[in-house]
């Protein structure tokens, strides 16, 4: 980028790649609950064995965030995305030629670890790119592009099914993926000031606005059981793991929820479950821009813990309305205000691994990434099971609303000012 005279932010173009990334993920992950009947049908499998197929993704995610987030830390988000974004992407290709339950049960786990570093990459190439005060509405950003990859995903995957059939709907998903993971390789530098094409002007804005190494920081990288001896951190992973259980319903079980409940088509029931995760993508956009609004008053504190605070409150709320609707939009509307709430809690708690991260923020949003996605995995099996031992779906319902006031509570004990290494 040049000098010009008019002063446009060259960090716009490295935040675009990582909302594109977003996108992407999500698209490639929902997927497979908008195939859930040409695959069960194909393959001859029980809706308990597709709960398996669902929750086994998650699985394999939570254990390689710690992983990963150091990796992302020690080598860059440069290489380390490229490299999990191809890796995925080959998963997700070779999910169409699965020929039986272990065979697919084997891909998503692998697929699911592949997919781990993403948003831990992408915390660490924050820490290095954003300043402070744009920070959550970045990090809303991002999470707004796996929103709205996962609502553009459903009808539109839902068409290319009934179109070309959910193996070759893998496929193409896959080389989607690899062109930009290439893209991102050759664009991408791990630090503003190393960038060819950003102007001294932006490097010098980045680097004097972003978060400052405190002076006792170590330069050593922080190991795991640092990690977990940080009340910030075991905070930071219990109120996760309940933003997690009711986010990824959406993700799994509301598609064929929704379908079955109220006797839609395919594409009825695709347009009805892309409304809640529209929401979602409304839900991070607002609670980043209200984060950053609470942060430039001085108040670093209630930057992260009010908005997430409000969004668990809603989600509560929207879970426990909606198993009293007796019409699709009406559990529609209620399901997208818990979306809206649940997505909200996602820019404080992502910005809260940079804040006490730091340089180590790829492994701290690891981590907490990890329990939320143990979250997760409860999620997808919890659903079919507790609707067969109770005949109902209302008690998945009562629980997710549970573990959201917990989280409430969990965010009063957050201190965002805190390195990991003090608190």
């Amino acid at each position: 980028m040049g000098e010009g005279k008019t002063y446009f932010p060259g960090r716009v173009f490295m935040v675009l790649g990582t909302f594109l990334l977003s996108l992407l993920l999500y698209i490639d992950r929902v997927c497979i609950s908008v195939a859930k009947e040409p695959i069960a049908g194909e393959l001859l499998l029980t809706d308990k064995q597709m709960g398996w197929v669902l929750s086994v993704f998650a699985l394999g995610y939570a254990l390689f965030q710690t992983p990963s987030g150091m990796l992302a830390d020690k080598f860059g988000p440069r290489k380390i995305l490229a490299s999990i974004v191809t890796i995925w992407s080959f998963f997700t290709a070779l999910t169409g030629m699965a020929w039986n339950f272990v065979s697919l049960l084997i891909v998503r786990l692998l697929f699911g670890a592949g997919e781990a570093g993403a948003f831990p990459g992408m915390s660490r190439a924050i820490y290095t790119w954003i300043p402070m005060t744009e920070r959550g509405l970045v990090t809303g950003i991002n999470f707004s592009g796996s929103r709205l990859g996962a609502a553009f995903a459903l009808p539109f995957v839902a068409w290319l099914i009934d179109s070309y059939g959910w193996r070759t709907s893998f496929l193409v998903l896959g080389i989607i993926g690899l062109l930009w993971a290439f893209l991102w390789y050759f664009l991408f530098r791990d630090n503003p000031e190393d960038h060819p094409y950003l102007s001294d002007r932006e490097k010098e804005k980045i680097v004097n606005t972003r978060q400052q190494d405190s002076k006792d920081e170590s330069a050593s990288q922080l190991t795991f059981g640092r990690i977990v001896q940080s009340k910030n951190m075991w905070l930071a992973m219990g109120q996760y793991f309940c933003s997690n259980f009711t986010f990824f319903f959406a993700l799994t079980w509301l598609f064929p929820h929704i379908k079955s409940t109220y006797g839609l088509d395919n594409l009825e029931a695709g347009f009805y479950a892309a409304a809640p995760l529209v929401f979602g993508a409304l839900g991070n956009w607002f609670s980043g821009g209200l984060s950053d609004a609470i942060y430039k008053k001085g108040e670093w504190r209630s930057s992260r813990v009010l908005p997430a605070s409000i969004g668990f409150a809603l989600a509560a709320l929207g879970l426990l309305a909606s198993v009293h609707m007796e019409t699709a939009l009406g559990a529609i509307l209620f399901l997208s205000l818990a979306i809206f709430g649940a997505d909200m809690t996602l820019p404080p708690s992502w910005s809260l691994c940079v804040d006490i991260g730091r340089r180590n923020s790829g492994a701290v949003s690891g981590t907490m990434n990890m329990a939320g996605n143990i979250g997760a995995f409860i999620t997808a099996l919890l659903f079919p099971y507790l609707q067969d031992w109770t005949g109902s779906v209302e008690t998945f319902f009562y629980v997710g609303a549970f573990f959201n006031i917990i989280a409430i509570f969990l965010w009063l004990r957050v201190r965002p000012e805190k390195p990991i290494e003090t608190y």
